[in-house]
């Protein structure tokens, strides 16, 4: 007798974030279900890329993957849960936002949200994880072109360049004129910003 094929498939999806550590924007996150049968060459972790090799491979994922989903933590959200939490949310928002439940979520970093599958935490999993590394370039790419154009809405703060991160250019600028409706207020470098510009 031969064995019953299985009927189920066994679906994984990775998951990555970018922007934790930024002073303005949201946090953003996605998810990927990779086609087996639809091989993309070079995933890799999204910073180990050049930015051109990303914004190739951003168009081929969502084109080839099974599925996938890029969302995302708003700033109020950072400064009224934290940047750890906001990212666990947005985090649960991608993996819901598939549309196809997924049986593994596979979560670069070491905490896993909580989902209604079954999630493993992969440390530095946007290298090692081809589904995650995927996910990784999706969530940046997302990210670096909004940036882009908060650089054309609030000029002066080199955002397009420095992407939010706390860079000279960027902390000068905040000193010089202050928080944007973007900044993240929660976070001690754009809260002594905004102290230090206030009238005494």
């Amino acid at each position: 007798m031969f064995a019953e094929p299985e009927t189920t498939v066994h679906m994984v999806c990775g998951v990555d974030e970018v922007g934790r550590g930024p002073l303005c924007g949201p946090v953003v996150t996605a998810a990927v279900i990779l086609d087996p049968a639809r091989p993309i060459e070079g995933l890799n972790d999204s910073k180990k890329l050049s930015g051109k090799k990303r914004e190739a491979l951003f168009d081929e994922i969502r084109e080839k993957a099974l599925a996938w989903c890029i969302a995302r933590a708003e700033v109020e959200e950072i400064d009224e849960l934290n940047i750890l939490h906001a990212t666990m949310l947005a985090m649960q928002r991608a993996v819901v936002g598939l549309g196809v439940k997924p049986d593994l979520a596979l979560i670069d970093g070491n905490r896993c949200p909580t989902l209604p599958c079954r999630a493993e935490a992969v440390i530095k999993g946007d290298g090692k994880v081809p589904e995650i590394g995927a996910a990784s370039i999706l969530a940046k790419v997302a990210r670096d072109r909004e940036m882009l154009e908060m650089e054309e809405k609030y000029p002066g703060y080199g955002i397009g360049g420095h992407k939010g991160y706390p860079t000279k250019v960027h902390m000068e600028a905040l000193k010089k004129l202050g928080a944007t409706p973007i900044h993240r207020r929660s976070f001690k470098p754009v809260r002594e910003a905004i102290e230090s510009s206030s009238p005494s």
